[in-house]
């Protein structure tokens, strides 16, 4: 088992998991973070951590899309070791439907 970023981090991209990862594999992209699953202890530490509620086990039903999305940009994008200041909209996109379609990014963040 390990733990995904799913679509509700997409222009949230609170940090709070990442200053909790013992391990320090989370990856940032332009919109989002994922989580490297090659890296991930499975302690599960950043799940309650994330505000939006974007971190999930791999076990739940309908993430192996999101696995697959950690898995290919966790090995492109930058790793992410510290907490950084969430977007100034992020609040906003808390919860919204649809972030993927509207705004998922392949480019690599610059935290």
């Amino acid at each position: 088992m390990t733990y995904v970023v799913t679509e509700q981090c997409i222009k949230c991209k609170y940090t709070d998991c990442v200053e909790v990862c013992p391990v320090d594999c989370f990856y940032e992209g332009e919109t989002m973070l994922v989580i490297n699953p090659d890296e991930c202890i499975d302690c599960g530490v950043c799940e309650p951590e994330c505000p939006a509620e974007a971190i999930v086990p791999d076990t739940e039903p309908g993430v192996e899309r999101w696995l697959e999305l950690n898995r290919e940009y966790g090995e492109q994008w930058p790793n992410i070791a510290a907490k950084l200041e969430p977007p100034a909209d992020a609040d906003s996109h808390k919860g919204e439907e649809g972030k993927f379609d509207k705004y998922f990014s392949t480019n690599p963040g610059g935290g």
